[in-house]
């Protein structure tokens, strides 16, 4: 299995792909694709389902690596013996959560690793995507569109520089799909760069500048509608 491998790359360029094959179980998911991300840009990412885009999001943030080819990281977002990149907000195959805390706690939890931001920040990133930090209801309890809500909520809080968002608008009512598409437009206004799937074509058109469509294992791109 082919070792993800990172070299010096452009200044524009946050992550670069090239030649990149991936299998799963004897199945070509991604083949010899060749891309970049460049930074402050938004990609929406759009195929079939099954054609590739979470395993593709894996990649990009060194969840997985590939078979074959090569995929470098901006050297700004990895210290020594760090495969999962800083700066980096990252939601791939929907919620992650402790069951038996409440949103607040497995914020806190989580922020307590790096330490980058206090409670009073954790409450308002709950706020922010739409959900109160006062309530004690624990997230097993949740309806889908709130667990959502607080998958968005950890990707956001640490201002990331870099945002990988799958199905972010998935299970959100009409309500909270405008104030996500609010909160990637202000993270668009302050650079940050976002790629992120949607089976909505809206979404896509809405917010991207760039456009990465997998087909039968390959990737095409274009312009958005930005």
């Amino acid at each position: 299995m082919a070792k993800t491998t990172f070299v010096k790359g452009t200044e524009m360029t946050i992550v670069s792909v090239r030649g990149v094959t991936k299998r799963y179980r004897g199945t070509v998911i991604l083949d010899d694709v060749s891309f970049d991300l460049d930074r402050g840009k938004t990609y929406g990412l759009v195929g079939a389902n099954g054609s590739g885009k979470s395993v593709l999001l894996k990649l990009l943030c060194g969840f997985t690596v590939p078979d074959a080819g090569e995929i470098w990281i901006d050297p700004r977002y990895l210290s020594k013996n760090r495969s999962f990149p800083d700066r980096f907000g990252v939601t791939i195959n929907g919620p992650a959560y402790l069951p038996g805390s409440t949103a607040r706690q497995n914020l806190l939890d989580l922020a307590a690793i790096q330490k980058r931001i206090n409670p009073d920040e954790v409450d308002a990133a709950l706020r922010r995507i739409g959900l109160r930090p006062e309530l004690k209801q624990k997230v097993r309890n949740y309806s889908l569109g709130m667990k959502q809500k607080l998958s968005l909520a950890q990707a956001l809080m640490e201002s990331p520089e870099v945002l990988l968002l799958d199905e972010p608008f998935n299970a959100l009512d009409a309500d909270s799909v405008g104030t996500l598409r609010a909160i990637l437009r202000e993270e668009q206004a302050k650079g940050t760069t976002i790629i992120f799937t949607s089976h909505n074509r809206e979404d896509i058109d809405e917010l991207s500048t760039e456009i990465l469509e997998i087909n039968a294992g390959r990737i095409s791109q274009g312009r958005g509608a930005l």
